[in-house]
This record gives C-alpha cells, sequence and structure tokens, in this order.
C-alpha cells in the first residue's frame, strides 16, 4: 500500500485538533495580517523603533506573535507546550533564540542555559533534540577569521579555544545525558568552522549512535557534495552521522554579500535547484541509513511526501529513530499533526526567551512566512477551511 495514501496534508480536522474555537480565530487573525507584505513590513518597523526607544510593547507583543510563535520566556513556561505537543505525539526542540551581545558573559550564559535545556531533556520523551547555534558560544569575528586562515593573537587563540570548550561541553553533556543535538548551520562565511568543529564533536560523540547532528543548508550548491563527503569521512572515522536537512534561511544576506565582495553566490541560482538538491539529499541519507540518523526539517509538502515513499520503499518504519520530521512552532501544523498521527517522528522547534529579546527572531519569521511563496497563504487558506468545516459541522 502506497503510503502516500495514508496521510493528506489537507486534513484541517487533524491538522487543528489541538484548537479551540477561539485559538482558531486568533489564527485566523494573526495570518490575515502575516499575508500582507505591506503590513509586516510597517509592522516590523515600529515594532523596531518602539523597542529601540525601549517603549513598553511587550503587552501587545506577548499574546499575540510571541504566543503564537514560541513556548514562553523560560523553558519552564514552555511546559505548557511541550505538554500539548505531547498529547499529539508531537516532540518538542526547546530553541534558546536570544541573540547574544557577543562577549564572554554572553556565551556563557547561553552555554548555561543550553545545559539547563539538555539536563529537562534528559529522560524526557517530549523533548528528542537540543539545538544551538556555535555563535551563541563563538564571537562571530573569530570564526570568520579561522575559516579565512588568518592568524589568531595569542588573545583571539585563548577567545576561540574558550568558545571550543563551551562547544564540547554541552555535546559532551548530551552524549552523557543521552539527548540528542542539532547544531545549526549560519553563514557561509563561518560555516567551514561551525562544520570542523561540528566534525570533532561527531568524532568524539557518535561512536555508538547519532548523538551530535550537523546541518546542511541545501540551498547551497555545494551541500549535497559536502553531505556526501562528510559520510565517507565519518565512516573511515568509524563514526555515526547525524544530519539536518534544510533549504536554508540565509539566502538575501548571502546573495548581497557575494554580489558587494564579487564572489560566485554560494546560493542555487533558482528554488527548482535547491528543492532537487534538497530532495535528492533525502534520497542520499535513506539509501545510506545503516550509518545516517536525519531529520527531514521543511515546511515542504512534496519533500514530507518524498521522505514517506522513500521510507516505504526502503522497508523504514514510520517511528524508526533514526528518521524524523521537523517544523517550526505555530507554522505548518498541517504537516506536524497529521505525520504524527500517522505514527511519524514529528518534533516542532519551539523557540523561547525573554520577549524582547526574541523580537528578532519573531520579525525574521514574520518576514520569512511572507517572503516563502505562497506560504502565508498556504497556512491562511487551511485556517478559513477548518473554520469553514466548524461552522458546515454545526449546522
Amino acid at each position: 500500500m502506497n503510503l502516500i495514501t495514508k496521510v493528506s496534508f489537507d486534513d484541517t480536522a487533524v491538522a487543528f485538533s489541538s484548537k479551540s474555537d477561539t485559538e482558531l480565530f486568533k489564527m485566523y487573525l494573526l495570518f490575515k495580517a502575516m499575508n500582507s507584505n505591506t503590513f509586516v513590513k510597517a509592522g516590523g518597523a515600529l515594532l523596531n523603533t518602539a523597542l529601540n526607544l525601549h517603549l513598553p510593547v511587550k503587552f501587545l507583543i506577548k499574546p499575540t506573535i510571541f504566543n503564537h510563535f514560541c513556548g514562553g520566556e523560560t523553558i519552564e513556561e514552555s511546559e505548557r507546550a511541550v505538554q500539548e505537543l505531547a498529547k499529539y505525539n508531537i516532540g518538542t526542540i526547546l530553541d534558546y533564540s536570544v541573540e547574544g551581545e557577543g562577549d564572554e558573559k554572553s556565551f556563557d550564559a547561553t552555554r548555561d542555559e543550553l545545559l539547563h535545556g539538555i539536563e529537562k531533556a534528559h529522560g524526557n520523551k517530549n523533548i528528542p533534540f537540543s539545538v544551538f547555534k556555535i555563535t551563541g558560544l563563538i564571537d562571530i569575528n573569530l570564526l570568520e577569521k579561522v575559516q579565512k586562515k588568518q592568524e589568531l593573537s595569542v588573545t583571539e587563540r585563548a577567545a576561540f579555544e574558550r568558545g571550543r570548550d563551551r562547544v564540547n561541553e554541552i555535546c559532551e553533556r548530551c552524549y552523557k545525558r543521552d539527548v540528542r543535538v542539532f547544531i545549526d548551520a549560519e553563514e557561509s562565511w563561518i560555516q567551514d568552522t561551525i562544520d570542523n568543529l561540528t566534525y570533532e564533536m561527531m568524532e568524539l560523540y557518535n561512536k555508538e549512535k547519532a548523538n551530535i547532528y550537523n546541518t546542511y543548508q541545501l540551498y547551497r550548491h555545494d551541500r549535497l557534495d559536502v553531505l556526501q563527503r562528510d559520510y565517507e569521512n565519518a565512516i573511515k572515522g568509524g563514526y555515526y552521522m547525524g544530519a539536518k536537512l534544510v533549504r536554508g534561511a540565509y539566502m538575501e544576506k548571502e546573495r548581497k554579500r557575494a554580489q558587494l565582495e564579487g564572489y560566485e553566490s554560494p546560493i542555487n541560482p533558482t528554488k527548482e535547484a535547491s528543492d532537487k538538491l534538497f530532495d535528492n539529499a533525502l534520497r542520499f541519507c535513506v539509501d545510506h541509513i545503516d550509518r545516517i540518523a536525519f531529520c527531514n526539517g521543511t515546511h515542504n509538502e512534496a519533500s514530507c511526501y518524498l521522505l514517506m515513499e522513500l521510507m516505504a520503499e526502503h522497508n523504514i518504519a514510520p517511528n524508526d529513530p533514526r528518521v524524523y520530521f521537523a517544523q517550526l512552532f505555530g507554522m505548518s501544523d498541517n504537516l506536524s499533526y497529521n505525520l504524527a498521527n500517522a505514527g511519524y517522528n514529528v518534533a516542532k522547534y519551539v523557540p523561547y526567551g525573554p520577549v524582547v529579546e526574541v523580537m528578532p527572531y519573531l520579525l525574521r519569521r514574520a518576514n520569512e512566512n511572507t517572503a516563502i511563496a505562497g506560504q502565508s497563504s498556504r497556512e491562511f487558506s487551511l485556517i478559513q477551511s477548518e473554520i469553514e468545516r466548524r461552522k458546515a459541522a454545526k449546522r
């Protein structure tokens, strides 16, 4: 039986089964606003201005956009979201989304918060992964200098080693607590340094299974080659490989910098090229499932259907712990809830942190949602369909 017939991403009854009529109407209003590019840009500019002027806007933000896209201001406050998702067999990936100030104090504070999250995930089947960005632990300028193979001063070398120690402390804690962890991808001009640190961690902590996962942004034209190379290196190094596949998050910034500095853009020329590369990466991971555990981190329906088909072809059970689907909290519930309902492993990225400090993340989320062709429209139309379905059911 073709598994594709078992899951329909148009099934709004399943997609919004966790939402009351009131909650669904709030979503309707939010996505109606986000469906307007003009509103998002103007609203984002106003919010930025208000935050820069230290105006008291938290009372407006928290019950609206913050509560929809974030779990809470702390891990403890996010517990409600963890439990709510768990009712529908969806895991939580607690994502500390505060953008640090770039000094040693903030790096140490981020490390401590991440260690707190790992302890929360330990033995908790509702939190299958942790996640972090290396720029939260090491100065971005140092990462870039290392990638350019520029000589570091004694002070810089010491700072870089402290950052490496923070990364190791987090990965070692994950290993000891049996918590898998995603190391997020970032901009291309620091990604090689991030990759190399991640490979070090994999070699240390992936001997028995994939505990440490690298992230591959498949909107970059070289990432499938890198994925395949990393697999070969893992075989030679005698460790398992963890891979989180995403399309990518820095497209405009990447293209702009490439143009300004006169080098070839690392981004695929078309969305179709990115889609093809992403789907080929899925095929590669499934073909090498004996040594690769991976996460299909996407809001793309076609890629989710493809992975279900590939799993069926390779006799991989929907709940095989080596394969996960993941979406962002507050988005693409038609994917997450329908996949989980069909027995697949699903997790939501659930950002958390103080409202004001998480605002840069939220504004990016709103802009990305509007920028992705049809994303907000798709979300909005599904919400409308569910409202109409419920009205008809009450008649």
